[in-house]
């Protein structure tokens, strides 16, 4: 009697939970019924447009569905952060965009996004690079060292130097610089990673921040002289250039990584697919190259890592941008 009991006790446990199983087991089985877009909230040509453009590629025979770009920018990634968090919650609008998104919040006004909550509207499904940052010099400057370029800064306060935007991870570098070096800076801030480029090849500023992505192949060709990375070691992609601590100047560590975001309810199942499919396809060896030759390194991993990232980064920039005072317009 008492294994009948049992016996009846399991089933009546167990066949409730296989019954609400199946529904969903039979929708991870459909997904993606249609065209994936992937919102990347920068201008095209960026390096997280480039990044998306080649997971697109990748990921559409893998799902079995067109996997399509969308840019949307403005608001320092919010314009588009907040599209993708009032989509369907349904796995098929993902949103692909920098470490920017974490900082937005707290240089922004409030409100200037359609009011989105970045910690709230969006759940995390993968990291799957990160771009170091660096320091270079326009060769009109001179100098071939991090030392030297404060030598000069020292002599002749504020030299300016560039950045793709007020309130971006390269803004925050280089008033960490200013603060660590204790030297005179000027801050001209640019609409985006190209055209601070062009400002540092042209002259129009000495000194520039910028991801290693928009300035490897003029770093290369010696057209811009890199001085110092803004990370904890070296990158591998380009071993030479030394970091700022490294060159005694410490407390200047920003990195940048890509996230890729679902709307808040979408479910696990989805997640759980893109991200596999996802760290499958940055295994790829010419997918590694070519982000490579893009300046970004590959990453990828659990949700749980960008999870960690995004909540670390929520954290740190908050206090920063009160400790600098560092508004975006």
């Amino acid at each position: 009697m008492k294994r009948l009991n049992r016996r009846s006790f399991a089933l009546h446990t167990l066949v409730p939970l296989l019954a609400s199983a199946l529904p969903l087991m039979a929708w991870a089985q459909d997904f993606p019924s249609r065209t994936v877009t992937i919102v990347v909230p920068f201008p095209a040509g960026a390096g997280p447009d480039i990044t998306a453009r080649l997971l697109a590629a990748k990921l559409a025979p893998r799902l079995g569905q067109a996997v399509v770009v969308e840019n949307k920018p403005g608001a320092g990634a919010l314009l588009g952060a907040s599209a993708v968090a009032k989509a369907a919650p349904d796995g098929h609008t993902l949103l692909l965009t920098p470490s920017t998104m974490a900082i937005s919040p707290h240089v922004l006004s409030p409100g200037a996004a359609g009011g989105v909550d970045v910690n709230k509207d969006l759940v995390p499904v993968i990291a799957p690079a990160t771009t170091p940052l660096v320091l270079v010099a326009s060769p009109q400057m001179g100098v071939k060292t991090l030392e030297e370029a404060l030598d000069a800064a020292r002599k002749t306060p504020g030299i300016a130097y560039g950045s793709p935007g007020n309130g971006s991870p390269m803004h925050f570098a280089g008033e960490m610089l200013k603060k660590s070096a204790g030297v005179d800076l000027l801050h001209v801030p640019y609409r985006g990673v190209a055209p601070s480029i062009t400002a540092a090849l042209g002259g129009e500023v000495k000194l520039l921040f910028t991801g290693l992505g928009g300035a490897i192949q003029h770093v290369k060709s010696g057209k811009l002289v890199p001085l110092a990375l803004t990370e904890k070691s070296r990158s591998a992609l380009m071993p030479s250039i030394p970091t700022a601590t490294e060159q005694g100047v410490p407390n200047v560590e920003v990195n940048a990584w890509y996230g890729v975001f679902a709307p808040t309810g979408t479910p696990q199942a989805a997640i759980q697919r893109i991200n596999q499919e996802i760290n499958e396809v940055l295994k790829m060896a010419d997918v590694r190259e070519k982000l490579g030759n893009a300046g970004v390194e590959v990453l990828g991993g659990s949700a749980q890592v960008l999870a960690d990232f995004m909540k670390a980064d929520n954290q740190r920039y908050g206090t920063l941008a009160k400790e600098l005072n560092i508004k975006a317009d």
